[in-house]
């Protein structure tokens, strides 16, 4: 399904045929609330002492979308979260202490666990999205066969995967509270939840 998916997405930016227009990814948003959660640092997986990890529950209406894909990406990237791909979610815990991530689920459905052992187990569906803070662990424990996510990331980050060893644990927690914070919520843009809620670590940041 997945290398389907990456041909789709070629596709329709070599061409342009099936790609949402931003005014057009823009209008499949919903107002919805966020729901933050914090997750402490198990002595393995670090997770993040400043931001919350947040969740949008249906945030984007994919209802009748021939590609929903390419809709999450549309819209991410319209809001300056780029390095898209489209895939599943890792079935191994890890994390990311260089970048903060959001994720989209364009399609079917999965149970993932964030924060590590000590988190807490989300019920993923169509539509919804959640934003990860910098050091956020997460793992799918089970998923459909139709999943498909889209992931996207500020462009002050940088990419590495940490999978919750001790060895990994002491250099993640001093680079966590450098990442620097995102300029837009990647769904709600500038206005959005993400500000308020992540607005202690940029006033702290100046």
């Amino acid at each position: 399904m997945y290398a389907k998916e990456t041909a789709k997405r070629t596709f329709e930016w070599l061409t342009g045929i099936g790609r949402p227009s931003g005014r057009e990814a823009e209008a499949s948003v919903r107002k919805r609330k966020a729901w933050p959660s914090r997750f402490v640092d198990d002595g393995l997986v670090p997770n993040n002492a400043q931001l919350p990890f947040v969740h949008y529950r249906s945030a984007v209406d994919v209802k009748g979308v021939t590609d929903p894909a390419a809709v999450f990406e549309r819209l991410f990237e319209d809001n300056g979260w780029g390095g898209s791909w489209r895939n599943g979610i890792y079935d191994y815990l890890h994390y990311h202490p260089r970048t903060h991530e959001v994720l989209g689920v364009a399609s079917g459905s999965a149970r993932v666990r964030f924060g590590g052992k000590k988190g807490k187990t989300v019920i993923l569906k169509a539509g919804d999205v959640v934003v990860l803070p910098a050091g956020t662990g997460h793992q799918a424990l089970s998923a459909s066969k139709d999943l498909v996510v889209v992931g996207a990331y500020p462009p002050q980050g940088k990419y590495e995967e940490y999978e919750g060893s001790l060895s990994e644990h002491g250099r993640a927690v001093r680079m966590i509270p450098r990442v620097a914070m995102p300029r837009r919520d990647p769904v709600y843009g500038a206005k959005g939840p993400l500000k308020r809620l992540w607005a202690r670590k940029r006033s702290k940041d100046g």
